[in-house]
């Protein structure tokens, strides 16, 4: 029985060789030729992979090389650019200073022009109340005129000058007519 299943074993080995066994050289061939190409494809993609990583290897070793004089190079322009600004600041503090020194100088003028136009106001041609009936206060309001029918107060403003709080406060009551006589009798 042993002999029987080998000879049957032997029988479906030699069909299995000669099934699989290739029918002719062409078809050998072509699995060889396409191996072949393979083989060479790989090869290519292999020198490729390795072309680009030598390269990118490059690539790296040039940027971490580049690093420390691009830090150092920033650092300078970082550097000359505070240095920069502290002296615009300073420049800028300078004019600052002197800007306010002019408009404190020009004020001071504005307001000797002021004070001459206030003394100097009866006697020009846009004061049209009779000067002798006039009396100088200066402060809070610059003149009051008597006339024959009624009571003025009277503030000189000379270029763009405007009334401070005191004085739109007096004008307010005036115009309100909230004005009152009073008597003081001294024994």
């Amino acid at each position: 029985m042993i002999e029987g299943i080998s000879i049957i074993i032997i029988l479906f080995l030699c069909y299995f060789v000669y099934k699989y066994k290739p029918q002719d050289d062409s078809e050998l061939d072509d699995l060889r030729n396409e191996n072949e190409f393979l083989k060479l494809k790989l090869n290519e993609f292999n020198t490729e992979s390795k072309g680009r990583e030598d390269s990118l290897t490059k690539i790296i070793n040039e940027l971490q090389s580049s690093i420390p004089k691009d830090r150092e190079d920033f650092e300078k322009r970082n550097s000359l650019q505070s240095q920069q600004i502290k002296e615009l600041q300073e420049k800028l503090d300078s004019e600052t200073e002197a800007r306010k020194k002019v408009l404190s100088q020009k004020k001071s003028g504005e307001v000797r022009l002021g004070h001459i136009a206030e003394t100097l106001a009866p006697f020009l041609d846009q004061f049209e109340f009779d000067p002798e009936r006039c009396s100088f206060l200066g402060k809070p309001i610059d003149y009051i005129s008597f006339g024959d029918d009624e009571i003025t107060f009277i503030e000189v403003k000379s270029g763009n000058a405007q009334l401070n709080q005191r004085q739109r406060q007096i004008k307010q009551l005036v115009q309100q007519k909230a004005i009152s006589w009073k008597e003081i009798r001294i024994k």
